[in-house]
């Protein structure tokens, strides 16, 4: 697969920017069916970086109330990749 259809898209939440500032770790959105090993060659090839360690966890949609119908938003995976000393990404920075 190409990089760019494992990665979806970085998470910028608070707790994310704590984790790259203290522990040098990026969040990103990822396919559903990819695995940590493709995971971590696609950050490496997409971003030029060497990866770590990639953690992975498969996030429930939530259940959402329109009116009187009830809604769920879809599953996602989320991928928690911790990256080398001394390697960082230029679009995470100054988030």
């Amino acid at each position: 697969m190409n990089p760019y259809e494992i990665i979806k898209g970085p998470l910028i939440t608070e707790k994310s920017t704590i984790q790259k500032e203290t522990s040098n770790q990026l969040s990103f959105e990822v396919d559903r069916k990819a695995n940590r090993v493709e995971i971590g060659h696609a950050v490496e090839k997409a971003f030029n970086v060497r990866v770590e360690k990639v953690r992975t966890m498969q996030m429930k949609g939530k259940v959402k109330r329109m009116g009187r119908t009830l809604g769920k938003r879809r599953d996602w995976k989320k991928a928690i990749v911790t990256l080398a000393k001394g390697e960082n990404i230029e679009f995470f920075e100054g988030v």
